[in-house]
Parts: C-alpha cells; structure tokens; sequence
C-alpha cells in the first residue's frame, strides 16, 4: 500500500470520528450509537421477545438518587425503587433544542406505558449557568408539561457516572437491571418505542404511544 492511500485512509478516519463528536448538541436528527454486543440470553425477570436487543451492559445503572443535587415531580427514586422496572433515564437540559424537540415523545411515552412498568428519569444535566439554576428547571418543567421525575444534576455528577458526552442522550435498562438500549439526539422515536415495548413485553397489538404536543 503506497504512503498516498495511507492519507487517505487516515484522513477519513478522522472525518468520521469528527462527524460523531459534532452531534454533541447541534445535530438536528441526532447519531444512532454503534453497538457490537451480541444478543441476549433469556434471563429472569426480562420477557423472551426482548433477547433481540443486545445487552450493553450488565452493570446497573448509576444510583441517582445518591449523585443528583434535588428532584422534581418525585421524591429520590433509589435502585430499590426502580428493582423489577423498565427504566429509560433521558439526559438533558432545558435550554437545548434537540432535547426540547424530544419532550413530546417522552411524555408520550411516560402516559402510555407507565402503567406497564416503564419508569421514566429525566436527568437535568446544564450547559450554562442560567440552566443550574433550579428555579428556572422548576419553570422549564411545568412549562414543557413534565409530569415524569426529573433528578438535578448541576455538577454533572451523574453525567460523569454515565460517562455521557451529549445531549439529548437516551439509556435504556431493563427489569434485570441490564443497559439494553441507548440512542444520542433527536430521531428514531418509532425505533426507540419498539425496545420500550419489547422490554416491558406488551401486546404487539396494544396502542402504541402518541407524542405529546
């Protein structure tokens, strides 16, 4: 292989990892995140139509409860609160777009399948310092019609226990308490509700969602 073809080579390489890291907030549709893992095994607790998704991880998710700074619309969910739940934890901050732009699905989401065991966790992470002041989240979540629990994370704390680097960023466990399932910014809701249900293990032939506006 000449040195010519090696640029090359190199310099898409670095394009394509550019491109990922772009998408941090500003991407209008969002990234889909590469995941090699194989699928799962059937275990307790998780029904068989959900071995489809790979599992990401088998480690449990952070404990908020003990890292976030305040709550709204709840009192501090802990790991034994959410023990037997579907639990979609949904990073984000008031003042972003791409995360405005996904609020009606997760509210759809919340009314439709709560009953069925979905938990929803929005993690108020700020950008800037007007977005950690916990009056103007308090102001934001009305405003947007929140009713699901969101925790306040304004020294990144949980950020960092996620090892998150965007926004919105969505992290799906299961009821074993398995990561099964995350997707980075706007987009792919159909994809997205399509894990929800499997995990949760509904009637393929109930309703299915529909986003609130």
């Amino acid at each position: 292989m000449n040195a010519r073809r090696l640029v090359v080579i190199a310099v898409a390489a670095v394009v394509a990892v550019g491109s990922l890291l772009a998408a941090r907030r500003t991407s209008p549709a969002g990234v889909r995140a590469a995941v090699g893992a194989a699928p799962a095994a059937t275990r307790p607790g998780v029904p068989a139509a959900a071995a489809t998704l790979p599992v990401l991880s088998a480690d449990p998710a952070p404990d908020v409860a003990a890292l976030a700074a305040g709550w709204l619309n709840s009192t501090p969910l802990t790991p034994a609160d959410l023990e037997g739940k579907v639990v979609l934890y949904d990073l984000w901050t008031f003042g972003c777009i791409n995360c405005q732009h996904t609020t009606p699905s997760l509210r759809g989401w919340y009314a439709r399948y709560a009953p069925d065991g979905l938990v929803i966790v929005g993690v108020h992470t700020p950008e800037f310092d007007y977005e950690a002041d916990p009056a103007n989240v308090a102001h934001a979540v009305i405003k947007a019609d929140i009713a699901y629990p969101v925790a306040l994370d304004p020294q990144r704390r949980v950020w960092r226990a996620f090892d998150n680097h965007y926004w919105p960023m969505f992290y799906l466990y299961d009821r074993a308490g398995a990561r099964r399932y995350i997707h980075i910014g706007e987009g792919a809701y159909a994809e997205t509700e399509e894990a929800i249900r499997s995990l949760l293990d509904v009637d393929p032939s109930s309703p299915r969602a529909v986003p609130a506006t």
